[in-house]
């Protein structure tokens, strides 16, 4: 007997509610900053009236996500999954929130008093709660739990918690229970484990080749750790590890995703895959096969699908067909359902809800925080102000898609206050490169004075490097050997000013911070005699 129209709409609208859709934060069309993965609102209203349960947003400022965030949830007719990649504060993606330090920093902490890296890590997670909460998500895709012990990871770097198993998963977890006290969803990512690959899955489909006693010992403590913490959700990953299913990559296997995570791991929250337009999967299946094939491996929810309504309809078809069991999909339904009931009742935002704190910026506690982090994780070597003024000679990946280095950063403002002429290396523009290998910049098309050195350098997707290519041990060689390098700052990569630093020689006054954002600018800067950041180690208060 064929299902009536009414079985036929219902069973559409429970695949739709497993879809989570790509949106910008920023309220119309126009203001897309990646059209080719943010939907358009017409075809968000089209498929938020069809079912479809969450959606993931980037771009905007703290206030345009509260307006954005109650947008949504009128054009839907049933509670939404909002969440956002919000590793460092909500800050990171929507302007005038908490823009804290990248979890590796607390790694360092963690190494000389783990006491108080754990507490910081508690409240890193409260504060991007609290804040996202306030501005209508209920979902944080963090923490990376993944152990970032290659140097040369292109994508995670950074973004971990820690080089070890056994930091990355206390800090993770502290993370998690911090803001999961808040009333939000946390999420561990990327499962199994993509901290020890040398390639970005954004790009191509990474290979981990280590052994399931391996994966025991490095890749999975920091995960139990974040299901012994009740994290909500974990994130699967595009990468291959043979020693668990040798034809297909973690987020599509049953034996990673049932087999590991739900049988053996005990994981009961929701299994949600990483976004399947990455290269690591579109390049490799078509949109609407990953997304059937990921539910069959056992994923509860399917992230940003090349095609949401091809997805949906392939879905449905595999259900008619008995590839997929209606069982399997109400499983994820109830999962899903159990999720957004631990958010607290009546926090769907409303057109009559407040802004809250965040109206007039971060809380004073949440500042202090931000502030704090900085401070405690900044590094330092001799003594400011730096010799100038002269060149400041700033690299960073593309000056056109940079949040942090707006016209105002600190990284551009106060050298220019003192007078130093900036000098961006960013790709776009003429190459100051000589061509030489052992003097490598062009030091005439600079022009004439001290260097100030200034390396934004981290882990990025869509980068394929951890490093960028450039020589700046070199750099550090020539420009001391013609007594033009003044000082150098390092923003990101702890692996980058661990290989500079031994080069300096001892009046050379550097520092390096984990942070990018406008406050570490300026303390780092203050300690080079450059602005207004403390000159001695701040007297902390809890």
């Amino acid at each position: 007997m064929a299902p009536s129209i009414e079985q036929q709409q219902a069973l559409d609208r429970a695949v739709a509610a497993l879809l989570v859709v790509r949106c910008s934060g920023h309220p119309a069309d126009g203001q897309r900053r990646y059209p080719r993965w943010e939907l358009d609102n017409a075809s968000l209203q089209r498929l938020l009236k069809r079912g479809v349960g969450g959606v993931i947003l980037l771009g905007g400022s703290a206030a345009e996500l509260r307006l954005r965030t109650r947008q949504l949830s009128a054009w839907a007719s049933e509670p939404l999954l909002l969440c956002a990649d919000v590793e460092e504060g909500v800050g990171q993606r929507f302007e005038g929130a908490s823009w804290l330090v990248p979890p590796l920093a607390l790694a360092r902490i963690h190494a000389a008093d783990p006491t108080l890296a754990l507490d910081l890590a508690r409240r890193y997670g409260a504060c991007t709660g609290r804040e996202a909460r306030q501005l209508g998500l209920n979902w944080l895709l963090a923490p990376v739990c993944d152990v970032n012990n290659n140097p040369a990871n292109p994508v995670i770097n950074v973004r971990a918690w820690g080089e070890d198993p056994a930091t990355a998963g206390a800090l993770a977890a502290a993370f998690c229970r911090g803001a999961q006290a808040e009333g939000v969803l946390t999420c561990a990512k990327h499962f199994p484990g993509h901290g020890d690959t040398a390639s970005d899955s954004h790009l191509e489909l990474p290979l981990l080749p280590h052994s399931r006693a391996r994966l025991e010992a490095v890749e999975l403590p920091p995960f139990r750790d974040a299901i012994a913490a009740e994290v909500a959700a974990v994130m699967t990953a595009h990468l291959l590890l043979p020693a668990l299913d040798g034809e297909h990559p973690a987020t599509l296997s049953r034996p990673v995703l049932t087999g590991l995570l739900r049988d053996e791991l005990g994981f009961e929250g929701l299994i949600v895959t990483d976004a399947l337009v990455m290269e690591a999967i579109a390049g490799r299946y078509g949109a609407s096969e990953a997304a059937v094939l990921a539910l069959e491996a056992g994923a509860d929810l399917v992230l940003m699908p090349g095609d949401a309504e091809g997805a949906i309809d392939a879905i449905v078809a595999a259900v008619h067909s008995g590839r997929l069991a209606l069982e399997r999909l109400q499983a994820s339904l109830e999962r899903r359902r159990l999720a957004l009931g631990r958010c607290p009742a009546g926090d769907a935002p409303s057109a009559s809800a407040p802004l809250g704190q965040l109206s007039n910026g971060p809380s004073p506690s949440d500042q202090a925080l931000a502030l704090e982090l900085v401070q405690r994780s900044l590094e330092q070597q001799g003594q400011g102000p730096v010799r100038g003024p002269g060149v400041n000679l700033i690299r960073l990946d593309n000056s056109l898609a940079c949040p942090f280095l707006p016209a105002t950063a600190p990284a551009l403002a106060l050298p220019a206050a003192a007078g130093w002429r900036a000098c961006l290396i960013d790709g776009q523009g003429p190459s100051p490169w000589s061509g030489d290998g052992e003097a490598p910049l062009a030091l005439e098309r600079l022009g004439e004075g001290p260097v100030l050195l200034q390396l934004f350098v981290r882990g990025n997707p869509f980068r394929g490097r951890a490093d960028g290519p450039d020589p700046w041990p070199a750099v550090i060689r020539q420009l001391q050997a013609a007594g033009r390098l003044a000082g150098l700052a390092v923003y990101g990569s702890p692996y980058a000013w661990q290989a500079l630093q031994p080069l300096l020689g001892p009046g050379i006054p550097a520092a390096w911070s984990p942070g990018q954002m406008a406050l570490a600018q300026g303390e780092l800067l203050g300690r080079l005699g450059l602005g207004p950041g403390a000159a001695v180690d701040a007297d902390f208060t809890d």
